[in-house]
């Protein structure tokens, strides 16, 4: 066994075989990461120096978008690598902690969504309690028993995976180490291997899920009772950025690994470019453009700079 291990390598079959288009594509998912990588970065530093995003709400989103980096980060590289290059061999171990590190950064999105779905419960439903409940202490306490856990499943995720015995077939038909189209080559019995990742995935995913739509249930049933129409209104726009993300994320982790192995087609390639690229590069621009709060942050920052920058210019022009 370890001797396999050790000697084996996959093969990535990656988006498409066709030379013509992988130059186009090469160009737009560059793009795409680049935007993913900025835009992220940028609503980390906005809420950094912004003083009124100083709130639990924007702790958690900071958070989000460390992840979103990372995310993207363990796939585009390599997938556009591969869109240019002929020799498309990855290393077991390569392949290996590619898959770890996407399935933690993965699970952790379920968990912090989850978590910015309860600050939004508590903020409208219980407003007076709302900086005792959420306070830094708990915001700390929660991303870091959810980075623990999700470390832990994600261990348990790639075991059952690559635990296995390889012994035929080396071409994994995707452009990253997934959990469908690896398990394809294992040689030994995957039914228990399946069930565990199903179990887990189930407690990540459908757990969160849960609690997200527990949290949204209670928001409703308090919104409803509100005698303002522009309270009501403005309860709702807070939950707005958030209920577009979760509704991104879930929906295609659903379509992905809630199904079972034998109803896996093509189309999962198209789902998963989706969530692996399209998904954090979404992300920012939801959270600005239709977030009140991180517009005024984004054009008070923007005048501050402007300002020095003029400031600057007029002392240099003097000197």
């Amino acid at each position: 066994m370890e001797g396999n291990l050790t000697q084996i390598k996959f093969i990535l079959l990656g988006i498409t075989d066709r030379p013509r288009v992988q130059t186009p594509l090469f160009v737009l998912f560059l793009l795409i990461y680049i935007v993913t990588f900025v835009g992220n970065i940028g609503i980390v530093t906005l809420v950094r120096v912004s003083p009124s995003l100083h709130t639990p709400m924007y702790f958690f989103l900071t958070h989000f978008a460390f992840i979103d980096i990372c995310y993207s980060t363990v796939i585009s590289p390599r997938m556009l690598a591969d869109l240019l290059a002929e020799d498309k061999t990855i290393s077991f171990t390569g392949c290996m902690m590619q898959f770890f590190t996407f399935a933690f950064f993965g699970s952790a999105e379920c968990h912090l969504l989850a978590m910015m779905a309860y600050d939004r419960h508590v903020a409208i439903c219980h407003p007076l309690l709302y900086v005792t409940i959420i306070s830094s202490r708990v915001c700390w306490q929660l991303v870091a028993a959810s980075y623990v856990f999700v470390f832990f499943s994600a261990i348990i995720y790639t075991w059952c995976v690559f635990g296995g015995y390889f012994c035929g077939p080396n071409h994994i038909d995707h452009f990253f180490c997934d959990v469908v189209p690896v398990l394809k080559l294992v040689c030994s019995d995957t039914h228990s291997s399946e069930m565990v990742i199903f179990a887990f995935v189930t407690i990540n995913v459908v757990g969160a899920v849960v609690l997200i739509l527990l949290s949204y249930i209670s928001i409703i049933r308090t919104v409803l009772r509100m005698c303002s129409a522009q309270s009501k209104a403005r309860a709702f726009h807070t939950c707005a950025s958030h209920l577009m993300t979760v509704a991104l994320f879930f929906g295609t982790a659903f379509f992905m690994y809630l199904q079972p192995p034998s109803s896996h087609r093509s189309l999962d390639k198209v789902v998963s470019i989706f969530y692996t690229t399209v998904t954090p590069m979404l992300n920012p621009f939801i959270y600005s453009l239709r977030n009140k709060e991180v517009k005024e942050a984004l054009n008070k920052c923007t005048r501050r700079v402007f300002n020095h920058w003029q400031h600057r210019r007029v002392l240099s022009f003097r000197i």
